[in-house]
C-alpha cells in the first residue's frame, strides 16, 4: 500500500512530461466532413451548371455593350502644325492661338446623359516618384499649408509655399471643349458631380483655397481660380485620382440633351496640353452608358469564353462516360495491381 502514492505520483510525473498533445476531436481531425465523391455524373452537371449560368451573363454584357455609342476623336496630331516634333513642342509651349476646331457625326441615338471624357495615352500617372509628389494633409487641410515636404520638385515657388503642391497637380490637364449644333446652338457641359463624392468630402477641404500655383519658373498645366476652394474644383479632383495603366480616361462633362442619328456636332476646342514632349496622344470621348457602364466588351467575351469551355468539357466527359465508362472505386485500376510484378 505504501508504494501506491509514489507510483502514483511518478505516473502524474511522467504525464507532464510527455509531448502527446491532449486529445480532442478537433486537434485529431476528427470533427464530421463534408466530403464529396467526384463522381462522373457529379462534374459533368458541374460544368454544365457554369455553362448554364455564365453563358446568359456573357450574352447580356455583350448586348449591353453593343447599345452603348461611343464617338472617339483623336485630336493632337490634327491641331498642331505639321512637322518634327520639336516643332510641335516649340508650337505647344508658345503663346499662339490654339484653337482647333473638329467635327463629329452622331452614328446613332444618343441618349443623355452623354458622357463627356479627354483620354490620354503613353501618360504614366502610376509612376512611382510622380504618384508621391503630393501632400494629402495640405489638400485637406488649411492648418497643413506648409507641409509640402513630399512635394518635390514643386514644392515652393518664390520662397512660398505651393497649394496644391506636387507634380500631379501641376500636370493637371487644360485642353478645353465647347459643343455647338449644326445651327450654331451650344451644347452645354454639366461639370458638376463629375468626381467622387467621398474625394470631395474627406479629400479636400473646403477651407482650402489655391495660392502660390503655378508662379514658377516652368508652367506645367492647368490654373486654378484663386477664390474656389479645392473641394469645388472637380477638375482638379478627377484629375488627382492616378490612373493606373498609361491609357486612361477621366471625365470632363456631361451634354444633358439627346443627340440623334446623323446629327453634326461642331467642337471648338483649346489644344493647350502638352502630349507632344512624350509621344503621348490626345483624344476626345463622347459616350452613353448602360446597366454595366461604358462600352467594355471583354467582360462578355470572357464570360462567354469559360462557359463555351465548361461546356466543351462536359461534352468531352460525356462522350467519354457513355463510350468508356469506368466503375466507381474499381481497384484493377492501382499500379501494384495492373502491374503484379512490379515491373
Amino acid at each position: 500500500m505504501s508504494s501506491t502514492p509514489s507510483a502514483a505520483a511518478a505516473a502524474d510525473s511522467l504525464r507532464r512530461n510527455s509531448k502527446r498533445p491532449k486529445y480532442s476531436r478537433f486537434t485529431q481531425q476528427e470533427l464530421p466532413a463534408c466530403k464529396p465523391i467526384l463522381t462522373p455524373r457529379w462534374v459533368i452537371s458541374a460544368f454544365l451548371l457554369v455553362t448554364i449560368v455564365f453563358v446568359p451573363i456573357g450574352l447580356a454584357s455583350l448586348f449591353a455593350s453593343r447599345d452603348v455609342v461611343e464617338i472617339v476623336d483623336r485630336y493632337d496630331a490634327d491641331c498642331a502644325p505639321s512637322g518634327s516634333t520639336r516643332d510641335k513642342v516649340r508650337y505647344i509651349q508658345s503663346i499662339a492661338d490654339k484653337t482647333c476646331n473638329r467635327t463629329l457625326t452622331v452614328p446613332k441615338h444618343m441618349k443623355q446623359p452623354i458622357y463627356v471624357y479627354y483620354q490620354l495615352d503613353n501618360f504614366y500617372q502610376n509612376h512611382r516618384r510622380y504618384v508621391k509628389s503630393r501632400s494629402d494633409q495640405q489638400l485637406r487641410s488649411q492648418s497643413h499649408e506648409n507641409d509640402t515636404g513630399s512635394c518635390k520638385p514643386e514644392d515652393n515657388a518664390n520662397e512660398m509655399s505651393i497649394v496644391p503642391c506636387g507634380l500631379v497637380a501641376w500636370s493637371m490637364f487644360n485642353d478645353t471643349y465647347s459643343f455647338f449644333t449644326n445651327n450654331s446652338q451650344q451644347l452645354p457641359v454639366n461639370k458638376s458631380g463629375i468626381s467622387w463624392k467621398s474625394d470631395r468630402d474627406h479629400k479636400f477641404g473646403k477651407d482650402v483655397f489655391p495660392k502660390n500655383f503655378q508662379n514658377g519658373t516652368l508652367i506645367g498645366g492647368a490654373h486654378l481660380n484663386k477664390s474656389i476652394p479645392l473641394s469645388l474644383q472637380e477638375d482638379l479632383i478627377v484629375w488627382m485620382r492616378t490612373a493606373a495603366l498609361p491609357t486612361f480616361r477621366k471625365l470632363y462633362g456631361r451634354i444633358e440633351v439627346d443627340l440623334q442619328a446623323g446629327d453634326v456636332i461642331n467642337v471648338i476646342m483649346q489644344n493647350n496640353y502638352n502630349t507632344y514632349s512624350f509621344n503621348g496622344k490626345k483624344k476626345l470621348v463622347l459616350s452613353t452608358t448602360s446597366w454595366l457602364g461604358g462600352k467594355n466588351n471583354f467582360i462578355g467575351i470572357a464570360y462567354l469564353a469559360v462557359g463555351g469551355l465548361c461546356f466543351l468539357l462536359a461534352m468531352t466527359f460525356t462522350i467519354i462516360y457513355m463510350v468508356k465508362p469506368r466503375r466507381l472505386g474499381d481497384p484493377s485500376y492501382l499500379s501494384w495491381n495492373r502491374n503484379p510484378g512490379g515491373h
